[in-house]
């Protein structure tokens, strides 16, 4: 959390950003891009693996929702092996986008 302490303790919240910020950010930043662009993919398994999990698992409500729990996590284990983002710091790769969003949208230091 130390990562985000200057983004969550703030008076005024950071404006929203775009698929397009994100490609902006990940084209100029050639140490964090990479890998900020290997944890959006990740998402895209988890995600994924939560529709399939519910799909799979549609009756009751309950049923429904702890499917795609279950799909979710099975799906972001999956995208740790395959893509090892094991191997990377994507908190940090995050909050070098925080911090280059930051100084694009209010020319901070």
């Amino acid at each position: 959390m130390s990562n985000y302490s200057n983004f969550i303790k703030r008076d005024k919240p950071l404006t929203s950003w775009s698929n397009s910020d994100v490609e902006d950010f990940i084209a100029s930043d050639p140490v964090h891009g990479p890998v900020l662009k290997t944890a959006r993919e990740a998402v895209q398994y988890g995600l994924t693996g939560s529709a399939l999990g519910a799909l799979f698992t549609a009756g009751a409500g309950l049923s429904f929702l702890a499917g795609g729990v279950f799909g979710w996590t099975f799906g972001h284990e999956i995208a740790n092996h395959t893509l090892q983002l094991y191997r990377v710091d994507t908190l940090a790769s995050e909050a070098k986008f925080l911090e280059w969003w930051k100084r694009k949208t209010e020319g901070g230091h």
